[in-house]
């Protein structure tokens, strides 16, 4: 039995991806330099470089080699391979990056917002700071992920809005705001699956397969970590923990949004935990203190030992504006630690995990597009 052999033309684009993979890690490379990395024959380095420049997803830097024997030509990346948009919308404002192809970020932007200002205020900011960079950057926005403070429905990526949420936009659909602004894909997910990301790939979690996220702000949420991957739920509300019952100040029974209206701890007419003032108190000291950490830890142990009955993780991720307090992790960590099914705690290291996590999955997808080559530019072409 004879086994087919692969295309020329299948061969061709193995070597090309090859090739662009080995620029986009390095920032430039020679041809020679791509051949030792690649492993692949000067020669069939050089026909690919060529392949690639004519196309335009290459371009000679216009720098040289120095030294001894013949100088050789530097490629990088085309500026017509674009950038990814990565925009986090949250209770402050949009702010919004463009991220090339090597990672970097080459523009910024943001608007800002109210804590309920509501989709046609939040569709315009989001708007505006794409606008703003697709005007800045060469080579359009190819791509876009989007990380939102509200649950995100999982089928349409619009945002959704639940009882007693702390930062309403109302059904904002970031998909269809951003269609005339990106030429490709745009992603949208929850800010606190987007740290959990972060974290699995940078953070305490790297390469946990299975663990919580919890993140504890002026919003609660949960993120569920499982062979790797995070696990949205039928619609995309899996996590949503601020009505889940635990135990309250009173040691009764409490909705877990609802001790912090029992503690004073939240922003007058609203469902926002007062982050400041919960710092303040913390921090303060004394029995006090020590007496609103007991509450806050016996009201997250009670949501922690409901995670751990469900999906039994490896580990709990304490992140969040007030989850990464020191005092707060460690009242947590050792109250939990004395629970029936104890789980180690950690607390998240990643600075910005939502925007980390974003970026993250838009590096990849803006890569992707690059790799396909010729046909890739041609759907999109240089932006004006």
């Amino acid at each position: 039995m004879s086994s087919a052999k692969p295309s020329l033309e299948l061969l061709r684009t193995l070597t090309d991806e090859h090739v662009l993979r080995a620029v986009m890690a390095h920032g430039r490379l020679t041809r020679t330099e791509i051949a030792a990395l690649t492993g692949i024959s000067k020669p069939t380095v050089s026909e690919s470089v060529r392949r690639l420049s004519e196309a335009g997803v290459l371009a000679d830097t216009g720098e040289r080699t120095t030294g001894r024997g013949r100088a050789g030509s530097y490629y990088s990346l085309s500026q017509r391979c674009g950038t990814a948009l990565v925009a986090s919308i949250t209770p402050h404002g949009v702010s919004a990056e463009a991220v090339d192809a090597f990672g970097q970020v080459v523009a910024r932007s943001s608007a800002r917002l109210g804590r309920s200002s509501g989709p046609v205020p939040a569709a315009e900011a989001l708007a505006q700071a794409a606008a703003e960079l697709r005007r800045e950057v060469p080579g359009g926005l190819r791509c876009a992920v989007v990380s939102a403070a509200d649950p995100v429905d999982r089928a349409s990526g619009r945002l959704v809005e639940l009882p007693d949420v702390p930062f309403v936009v109302g059904e904002l659909d970031p998909g269809a705001v951003l269609a005339p602004l990106v030429d490709g894909e745009v992603r949208v997910d929850n800010d606190v699956n987007w740290a959990a990301r972060a974290e699995r790939g940078d953070g305490c979690a790297a390469g946990v397969d299975e663990f919580v996220y919890l993140h504890l702000g002026e919003g609660l949420g949960c993120a569920v970590v499982s062979d790797g991957q995070v696990r949205r739920g039928h619609r995309g509300l899996a996590g949503e923990i601020a009505h889940l019952h635990t135990e309250g100040p009173d040691g009764r029974a409490a909705v877990l949004t609802e001790v912090f209206a029992a503690l004073g701890l939240r922003h007058e007419a609203s469902t926002a935990i007062d982050v400041e003032a919960l710092r303040k108190a913390v921090g303060a000291g004394g029995v006090e203190a020590e007496r609103l950490l007991d509450a806050l830890a016996r009201a997250v142990c009670g949501v922690l030992s409901a995670a751990v009955a469900l999906v039994d993780p490896q580990l709990v991720v304490l992140g969040g504006p007030w989850g990464g307090e020191p005092a707060v992790a460690r009242v947590v960590g050792e109250r939990f630690a004395g629970s029936p099914r104890a789980v180690p705690v950690a607390q998240a290291q990643v600075a910005e995990p939502e925007l980390a996590g974003a970026r993250a999955q838009a590096l990849e997808d803006l890569r992707e597009l690059v790799v396909s080559g010729p046909r890739g530019l041609a759907t999109t072409g240089a932006s004006s």
